[in-house]
């Protein structure tokens, strides 16, 4: 990793990773559309653990990735992708990450950015979504993940993983994907509420019939998060919480590029990649799907 000098924080030796290795100075704050903001945060994982590792992996994954997109027969980075330094994790405080989460993606959003956030576990979302709830009124959240996510608590705090989707739901309308595993408590809540939740793999061999039912419950901004464990884990196994019988690459981008065609994409996350928990091509995949909903979201 290169060491580089800015002038913004002085003459001192820094290392930075960026998203594509684009010299930050080739992409700044001002100029580019994408901000890429690391959250390498894990504190209330409950089955394996690393996934605040995720977003130095996609990053360092990201090195490998072609410009061009083939399909989208166009080159992303040309919007500009620029990569923010790290949040630093509060380990201590699923609140107090939430909270910082927020402020940043505000902040980002606030000045027309599109936010892509690397995680780090799935509570990051939550601040993410409070922040574009703030401006966007008739926001909606796509949320991919083979989990329900909608304990009311879980291991003694409502700010954990295993309610992300619940707290979400409390703030914006909410479509789930890719449900492979839930609680009695779970299906309980959902039905109560109404929730559009697109069990797996009731929907799998339906690729336009399932894009038809999803947008249609979808407003015209949305905020998109993926858990990496949606997928089977024949094809992303590194992660923390994985479930058999997921979803394929194909479907997956076949959903999120029918979602960017037909709705406005405020900004994602892409999150729970723990990279000790399998293969490296994990990363790739990871940052390759960050790559393509960066595309997906500016794709008009």
């Amino acid at each position: 990793m290169p060491e580089k000098t800015y002038d913004w924080l002085g003459e001192v030796p820094l290392q930075w990773n960026t998203f594509l290795d684009t010299p930050p100075e080739e992409s700044g704050p001002d100029e580019a559309l994408v901000f890429v903001i690391p959250v390498p945060y894990d504190s209330t994982t409950s089955y394996k653990g690393g996934s605040r590792e995720g977003p130095r992996a996609i990053i360092e994954a990201s090195m490998q990735l072609e410009d061009l997109d083939l399909g989208l027969k166009r080159d992303i980075s040309e919007i500009g992708i620029h990569t923010t330094p790290a949040l630093a994790p509060q380990v201590g405080s699923p609140e107090a990450m939430i909270a910082n989460v927020r402020t940043a993606v505000r902040h980002a959003a606030g000045k027309g950015k599109l936010v892509a956030l690397l995680g780090g576990e799935h509570t990051i979302t939550v601040g993410a979504v409070q922040a574009m709830a703030e401006l966007y009124s008739d926001l909606s959240v796509l949320y991919l993940d083979a989990h329900a996510d909608m304990r009311d608590a879980y291991m003694g705090t409502r700010w954990g993983h295993a309610s992300v989707a619940r707290r979400v739901c409390e703030i914006s309308p909410l479509v789930q994907v890719g449900v492979r595993s839930a609680s009695a408590e779970e299906i309980s809540f959902i039905k109560d509420k109404g929730i559009p939740v697109f069990f797996w793999p009731e929907y799998a061999g339906d690729q336009d019939g399932l894009a038809d039912a999803v947008t249609g419950h979808l407003s015209s901004n949305v905020y998109v998060s993926v858990d990496l464990d949606v997928f089977d884990p024949s094809e992303v196994a590194a992660v923390g919480t994985p479930e058999p019988g997921g979803m394929t690459w194909g479907q997956v981008t076949g959903l999120l590029g029918a979602v960017g065609r037909r709705h406005n994409i405020v900004g994602f996350d892409v999150v729970e990649l723990s990279p000790s928990q399998g293969p490296e091509a994990g990363a790739y995949a990871a940052a390759k799907l960050a790559y393509k909903l960066m595309g997906y979201a500016t794709h008009r």
